[in-house]
């Protein structure tokens, strides 16, 4: 288990990852991607066994599919893939697609993308390991943008029924694809929600390492279904990209890969 410092080490070594692969494949979501990426490299450098090759191991579904490249830069440091793969993102050809494929075979848990399926997926799973008397807990990180779908809130109803052994993670950074989330539908008090439905819940700074690993941990003892709210910031760590919807769509100029590379590499620890 890595310590605090590690952890924030390797967030912003991928945080430099994220926008150069974004940058050389022209691909979008950049926002999405740097405000999860705190929450993925905690749960897989220092809370879950995810060892693909162990029937019994933890399992991570990504469920907000379109910030793929945050998922497989995570996997790259990780050491399931080479990094070399990543210079094929989003390539006629390439698996490494623009959302996570199962046709992966570098410890994709799920094909994502289609938003709301995560939990289900999730739950399916993590009843199926209970049946199979394992320990393993299947952690679902969620956007905030999904939990408008109703597929989410049978998941939630059902897993107390089911399955102790699920973690939904929720990114929660107030954004979705056409503007504010709870402008959108009544997100408010997702605590409130997910705890009428049977869950334990607890809110977290989700750029906090220190909170997220404490989290997690706390999830795996529950005797409940576990519900994690991580307040996050879409476009964390590059200035001009922070709480700024735009970067859900939006593609990096040659000269906003210079900025936001000058502005990461200050802050990047990790040469």
């Amino acid at each position: 288990m890595l310590k605090t410092l590690a952890l924030e080490k390797i967030a912003k070594k991928l945080r430099l990852q994220i926008l150069e692969t974004s940058y050389n494949s022209k691909t979008q979501h950049i926002g999405s991607c740097l405000s999860c990426i705190d929450l993925l490299v905690a749960a897989y450098f220092s809370s879950f066994t995810v060892n693909p090759t162990k029937g019994d191991r933890d399992r991570i579904i990504f469920s907000k599919g379109h910030a793929a490249l945050a998922l497989y830069a995570t996997l790259v440091e990780k050491g399931f893939f080479d990094q070399k793969n990543l210079g094929f993102f989003n390539k006629e050809g390439s698996l490494l697609t623009e959302h996570p494929s199962k046709n992966v075979p570098f410890g994709i848990e799920a094909s994502t993308g289609s938003l709301g399926h995560g939990l289900s997926l999730g739950l399916g799973m993590a009843a199926g390991l209970r049946i199979k008397q394992f320990s393993s807990h299947v952690m679902v990180l969620m956007s905030d943008g999904e939990c408008n779908e109703g597929s989410v809130w049978e998941a939630a109803l059902l897993a107390p029924n089911l399955a102790s052994n699920l973690i939904a993670v929720i990114d929660y950074n107030k954004w979705q694809a056409t503007g504010r989330s709870n402008a959108i539908t009544s997100l408010f008090s997702l605590t409130e929600k997910f705890k009428a439905f049977g869950w334990d819940v607890l809110e977290i700074d989700g750029h906090d390492m220190k909170e997220i690993t404490g989290a997690y941990s706390q999830a795996k003892y529950s005797t409940k279904p576990f519900a994690i709210i991580g307040h996050t910031i879409k476009g964390k760590g590059v200035s001009f990209m922070e709480n700024n919807n735009n970067w859900h769509y939006r593609t990096l100029s040659d000269r906003e890969y210079r900025l936001a590379k000058e502005e990461l590499d200050e802050k990047c620890i990790c040469k």
